[in-house]
């Protein structure tokens, strides 16, 4: 007996189980919303960071099923690329990183995810694919917005005027370093992050408690190991992209 699709099957071979995954979500909410009313990332959002938001959900979905579908036939998707998602979440980030505040990567994931069921899925298999997209992808975007205090990517920061007699503009070039170093570095955690939800959740726990899948480690070890570096290339690229972008807007 299955409910719109999810067949709820808990005791296929290999798969992880639910309670560790429910208690994953758990623990992993409470964390990032603690970090982030400690660190300052925590804050109510305005009218222009939700149009912010909703602009980088729906501009993500013409990517991955119109534009990047249309690319995807002259570079097909394979486990080392994948143009339609690296698209998404390069659009994604460059919207979020213009926000600031823990919950705005869960949230644009949500509306992600609800514009593609109404426009090309369905709602089959909901609310699970929704779950996993908002509390995987989304809620590693705010997690580094919540350690990182609301300044991800270093966008934000202000220079350093400790030393009165160092001219402006060193102190402005300096600040533009550090945030390029930070873009970097935090393209290269998010990158990995981001490799691991399909083959962990999805392949792990989501496709068989779905459908019924048997789990195969091998394939979950190898993708995670293809995803990385397409991944971290991408996340880095969005990192120098949502500098430029929040320049351009004045913060």
């Amino acid at each position: 007996m299955s409910f719109n699709g999810i067949k709820g099957a808990v005791n296929v071979p290999g798969e992880i189980p639910w309670e560790i995954v429910l208690l994953y979500f758990i623990l992993a909410l409470a964390f990032v919303f603690y970090i982030g009313k400690k660190q300052g990332g925590l804050k109510k959002f305005t009218t222009l960071d939700l149009v912010y938001i909703a602009v980088g959900a729906a501009l993500g979905v013409a990517w991955e099923f119109y534009i990047g579908s249309y690319l995807g036939r002259l570079l097909p998707s394979s486990p080392f690329i994948g143009i339609g998602f690296w698209g998404r979440i390069l659009i994604i980030l460059i919207f979020v990183a213009l926000v600031r505040k823990v919950g705005a990567g869960m949230l644009s994931l949500l509306i992600f995810n609800v514009l593609s069921d109404l426009l090309h899925y369905g709602f089959g298999g909901e609310p699970m694919f929704t779950i996993y997209e908002t509390l995987t992808y989304g809620l590693f975007i705010d997690l580094l917005i919540a350690l990182t205090g609301g300044h991800i990517f270093g966008i934000g920061l202000k220079p350093n005027t400790a030393s009165a007699d160092v001219p402006e503009e060193v102190l402005v070039k300096n600040l533009r370093r550090r945030q390029n170093i930070l873009a970097i570095v935090e393209g290269i955690v998010l990158g990995i992050l981001f490799a691991l939800p399909d083959p962990i959740f999805y392949l792990g726990f989501f496709r068989p408690f779905l459908y019924g899948a048997i789990v195969n480690w091998q394939t979950v070890i190898f993708d995670i190991e293809a995803f990385i570096p397409g991944d971290v290339i991408i996340t880095i690229i969005a990192g120098f992209l949502a500098l430029r972008v929040a320049r351009a807007v004045g913060q």
